[in-house]
């Protein structure tokens, strides 16, 4: 049977009634859309349910009526029992399981609809124990924890060989090993972020700049944005190479989030990354950023020199695109051509600016990297 856990239920069925508003509104052929308003959910929402749960238009919107029921059920008990309350979850598309420390509060629980389960743990308790693993299970021979209830227990998904380092986190930890289960994960989590030129990262936790272009195993970007060392976050990675002054390069090996050859236009849309042949001066160029977003001007000079406070960087291209704080390391675009990376420049985008790029070939050459093309 299908079991869903009723710990996120109430908010995923809260989510569906966020939609109903807009039903109205759409005026759509066909009876699967007809029954959909009638009932006065999202068709996307009962279109996915039909298609990966296989279910018929009236059964999607039959399940998350009665789920909405259940969930009402599930929060008035886990109100009432209190510290007996153990979790609850669902089998079938109807049948509501309430786990109680107190087999004496079976009776409520058969009374409210549902069917009791003796546990010997509560949910209060499972949950301040995997409080406690937190700082514990920091390292990478855990992929995952969590709290089933249904078997009322920490589940913890190590990689292979790991066991008996982890066990002795957990006993450390003063978590009781009877209330702790160990699997061997079959595989790491990742996220599903894109690393898109353009859009902002954090460096360590404080200050922002933006990435410059996706390439093999992170992406470029400026090196007064961060030394060798230094952590990004959003996307999550680790300066490899920095050079500034002098240059202004670096390079972001990412850690799980997937570089992508695209750039973000901030129109709603991204431009795709083709190449790197560098454009002449007098040429139409564009630059993504962070702060200021899409902004576009002229190469009006190459192999610039610019005297920062920090020192001299060389070898620039020159453009009169304008940029603020935050835009650094962003993308500098000839079409489809990427040209580089951010650097400094005066002004601001209210009045006009001049702005300075580090050429993207150099920062390519420097890491031994190759340019993400779509």
């Amino acid at each position: 049977m299908r079991r869903t856990s009723l710990r996120g239920l109430a908010v995923a069925t809260a989510t569906v009634g966020l939609f109903a508003g807009t039903i109205n509104a759409v005026a759509v052929a066909g009876p699967s859309a007809v029954e959909t308003a009638r009932a006065g959910y999202a068709p996307g929402l009962v279109a996915a349910m039909e298609r990966d749960l296989n279910l018929s238009t009236a059964d999607a919107v039959a399940q998350i009526e009665a789920q909405e029921i259940l969930a009402g059920t599930q929060r008035s008990l886990e109100k009432s029992l209190g510290a007996s309350y153990g979790g609850a979850w669902v089998e079938g598309t109807d049948a509501l399981h309430v786990a109680v420390t107190d087999a004496a509060e079976a009776a409520d629980v058969r009374a409210a609809g549902a069917t009791p389960v003796t546990v010997d743990n509560s949910l209060e308790a499972l949950d301040a124990w995997t409080a406690d693993l937190d700082g514990a299970l920091t390292g990478s021979d855990v992929t995952s924890y969590h709290v089933d209830v249904e078997t009322n227990e920490i589940v913890i998904d190590v990689v292979d060989g790991a066991a008996a380092d982890v066990k002795a986190a957990v006993a450390e930890a003063g978590v009781p090993a009877s209330a702790v289960t160990l699997n061997e994960a079959t595989e790491r989590p990742r996220t599903f972020a894109d690393v898109i030129g353009g859009e902002a990262y954090f460096i360590n936790g404080s200050s922002r700049c933006s990435v410059g272009f996706a390439v093999t195993g992170g992406f470029v970007s400026a090196g007064h944005c961060g030394s060798v060392g230094a952590t990004a976050s959003e996307p999550s990675g680790t300066f490899e190479v920095s050079s500034f002054p002098g240059d202004d390069y670096s390079f972001v090996s990412v850690d799980s989030d997937t570089p992508v050859g695209v750039v973000d236009d901030y129109a709603g849309g991204t431009v795709a990354v083709e190449g790197s042949s560098p454009a002449a001066v007098g040429a139409s160029v564009c630059r993504s950023g962070s702060t200021t977003g899409w902004h576009c001007g002229t190469i009006e000079a190459l192999n610039a020199t610019v005297n920062y406070a920090e020192g001299s960087v060389s070898g620039l291209i020159q453009t009169d695109v304008c940029a603020e704080p935050g835009d650094s390391g962003g993308s500098l675009l000839a079409g489809s051509q990427a040209q580089g990376m951010t650097s400094g420049g005066s002004g601001n985008c209210s009045s006009g600016g001049q702005t300075f790029f580090q050429p993207v070939g150099e920062a390519l050459s420097a890491a031994g990297v190759s340019l993400l093309t779509n």
